[in-house]
């Protein structure tokens, strides 16, 4: 039997227990970590999820333990932990596409705030001048001012006339928080998003931008916030691309921790859906490139294997995987795994018209519109997704967590490769077959039926209500004429806002209308469609 490890600053401190089972361990003083962090803070970051502890926290643990840093990271939530017994420690595990298992033990995180609760703490970190970036992944939502519809957030229109004392949206509060720093001398900094979301720096200077100067017009805070939000030389918002498929924690891995001595790491599910544990398991590869702009001054991250380039670089990169490379092939795989009943990404590509369809979106239809980045090489980039990172067998990755928010991807993961289509002059827009294939069968999803006829759940989208009434009168098994399916999907088909573009001025409905109704017309249809349409192999590289 396994000895008892206890993840705790008491029980780490039997090192020879842990590194006999394995684990790698913080090479630092972590208590002189944690008192010089508190002191004079240079990393604070919202979101502290699955992601950041993969990828963020890791890479601050590396500096730590090659002395090139002395301080680690704050970070904050929205709400206070109800169980903190793990003293801010957690349990990397990486999978490898070889198999090998690597179990890393992160500590860099020096302390947890909860944005709702502990405003006032957050304040004085906020009014240190050591402060040099404050960082996100909140999901591209946590910026967003409206809801699906469009319309303006409730608490951001209280927020907007009530001003930063009495702030209620996250957003809201941030402001507040940032005013706060404003008061304590405009001191410079640099606000990061990491979401994995087009132009997120912009997203996130935005939302700030529009209570800042909302704020400064009514007197609400002093008459300068607004142009100090807005000076690049004060606050950076600077654009970041980052990529690291970091899965829910898996019951299996949670296994494996618990057989080496760990007593409670099984995953619990909250009461919104979400999967939380003390362990986070990830993929073994990684890319955050970040536009260098950091007015304060920013740590030396480049020596973690992060890269820093001007912002044209940024956009390039990011570009490339999320309208080519990657993000694009999660969403075909996703919307066609949860409907012929996969449980798992890499189960996926060993289907033969799965593996097929992302080589065709990727390498037929997005590289020949790509833009090479220079940092990164696209066609090495999809090799490296196609040949390791999607088959990886030890990546527990869900096509139904990857379906969640289809509606706010699709326009980029695909929309934009449609208008590089229709902008160029050697390029034909009804020659991509295959996104129109997978627009068809994000609608047959939408109908909640699999392709056995079972009905499932569709994963979190803020259109649903929308969109999904559209599909609501079709059943499986009943094709209507071509026309009806045609004015039937015409008004989704041109929302632009959801598609990247309109696909009835594009020219592309008609065909999305087709294969849907192939889609439909019953009991595996979804199965004899993608057979039928990628019968040589799809494109390949």
């Amino acid at each position: 039997m396994s000895k008892k490890l206890d993840l705790s600053t008491a029980g780490l401190k039997d090192r020879a227990a842990w590194e006999a089972a394995g684990y790698a361990l913080p090479r630092y003083d972590r208590e002189a970590m944690v008192a010089a962090t508190l002191e004079e803070p240079a990393w604070l970051h919202f979101g502290a999820g699955n992601i950041f502890k993969a990828f963020q926290a890791h890479a601050a643990q590396k500096l730590l333990n090659e002395g090139l840093t002395h301080t680690g990271i704050l970070a904050a939530e929205r709400s206070k932990r109800g169980d903190d017994s793990h003293d801010n420690y957690t349990v990397l595990v990486t999978l490898k596409a070889s198999g090998q298992v690597e179990k890393t033990v992160i500590g860099s995180i020096a302390h947890t705030y909860a944005l709702y609760g502990q405003e006032a703490e957050l304040e004085e970190v906020f009014k240190k001048p050591s402060l040099q970036m404050v960082s996100f992944t909140i999901t591209e939502k946590g910026y967003s001012l409206v809801d699906g519809k469009g319309e303006r957030l409730p608490d951001v229109t209280a927020d907007l006339d009530a001003g930063p004392a009495a702030a209620v949206s996250y957003m809201g509060k941030l402001t507040a928080l940032l005013l706060a720093r404003y008061r304590a001398g405009a001191l410079p900094l640099a606000m990061v998003s990491m979401d994995n979301c087009s132009h997120n720096g912009d997203k996130l200077k935005a939302a700030v931008t529009a209570f800042a100067q909302a704020w400064s017009e009514k007197g609400l805070a002093p008459e300068g916030f607004a142009a100090y939000v807005n000076d690049p030389k004060q606050v950076s918002f600077p654009w970041t691309m980052i990529d690291k498929i970091t899965p829910s924690p898996d019951a299996s891995v949670g296994g494996l921790l618990e057989a080496d001595g760990l007593e409670g790491f099984a995953p619990v599910v909250t009461p919104r859906g979400t999967h939380v544990a003390p362990f986070v398991n990830a993929e073994e590869c990684e890319y955050l490139v970040i536009e260098d702009s950091f007015p304060n001054g920013r740590p030396p991250l480049e020596k973690a294997g992060i890269l820093f380039t001007p912002r044209e670089t940024v956009d390039k990169v990011e570009r490339m995987k999320v309208c080519t490379c990657l993000n694009p092939l999660h969403t075909s795989l996703a919307v066609y795994g949860c409907l012929l009943g996969y449980q798992r990404i890499y189960e996926e590509m060993k289907d033969p018209e799965l593996r097929a369809l992302v080589q065709g979106v990727g390498y037929g239809e997005g590289l020949p519109v790509v833009t090479d980045p220079g940092v990164l090489n696209p066609k090495e980039f999809i090799d490296a997704v196609v040949q390791m990172r999607l088959p990886n067998p030890f990546m527990p990755d869900m096509p139904q967590r990857i379906a969640t928010d289809t509606s706010q991807k699709l326009p980029i993961r695909f929309g934009e490769t449609i208008k590089a289509y229709i902008a160029s002059p050697e390029l034909d827009v009804h020659d991509l077959k295959l996104i129109p294939l997978v627009f068809a069968g994000w609608l047959r999803y939408l109908m909640a039926v699999d392709d056995k006829g079972k009905p499932f759940t569709l994963s979190p989208d803020p259109l649903l209500d929308t969109v999904c009434p559209v599909v609501r009168d079709f059943r499986l098994g009943q094709v209507p004429p071509a026309e009806a399916i045609r004015e039937k999907l015409a008004g989704l088909l041109s929302r632009a806002d959801i598609f990247g573009v309109d696909l009835v001025e594009a020219g592309l409905s008609d065909l999305v209308c087709a294969y849907f109704a192939q889609l439909i017309a019953g009991p595996g249809s979804v199965r004899a469609t993608l057979k039928k349409i990628l019968t040589d192999g799809g494109k390949t590289a």
